[in-house]
């Protein structure tokens, strides 16, 4: 009797799981899906930005005028960390750009932010302003400190396209 008990599990074992099968074929045959559909959704941020500029005891940079194709993605603002303010964005190529500022102690909250790219001891001339140049692995940053905070604008995209979003930034 306990030989046919075992078969009697694996037979059930194995209806069951063509029962699934089944629900799952018919749910995805009949709930509408896009498989060309962007699986990065863009973000609203404005509410963010006025209550991050509110909040903040430095001036919240934010894009302006930036053209066609940046996708913003994700936004933060963190009183707790350093009044730490994040923006990140897709550019027109899909590399990603952030703009991060913070009254974190600098040094620290660069490597964080643009993990781990180091100063290179160069200068960039972006939009009148002078930027330093930071080089890593994973990301490149441009940083300016001032005004009691510090400001990256970091990511996978080409320096070129951090310059641009850089040039983009206002601060009211």
């Amino acid at each position: 009797m306990a030989s046919k008990r075992g078969k009697q599990t694996v037979r059930d074992m194995i209806l069951s799981l063509m029962a699934i099968a089944v629900v799952a074929g018919v749910v995805y045959i009949f709930i509408p899906h896009d498989d060309k559909a962007d699986p990065v959704k863009a973000v609203d941020y404005r509410v963010e930005l006025l209550t991050a500029r509110r909040a903040a005891p430095y001036p919240v940079a934010a894009p302006s005028g930036l053209p066609e194709g940046w996708k913003p993605t994700s936004v933060t603002y963190d009183q707790d960390a350093g009044n730490s303010w994040h923006l990140g964005f897709l550019d027109p190529d899909g590399k990603y750009v952030a703009i991060e500022q913070s009254t974190s102690p600098a040094k620290l909250y660069i490597s964080q932010v643009s993990q781990k790219a180091e100063d290179t001891g160069r200068t960039q001339e972006v939009a009148g302003e002078t930027w330093q140049r930071w080089e890593g692995p994973k990301y490149n940053a441009l940083v300016r400190e001032e005004k009691g905070a510090t400001t990256v604008v970091t990511g996978s995209a080409p320096a070129e396209r951090l310059a641009e979003m850089a040039a983009a930034l206002r601060t009211s």
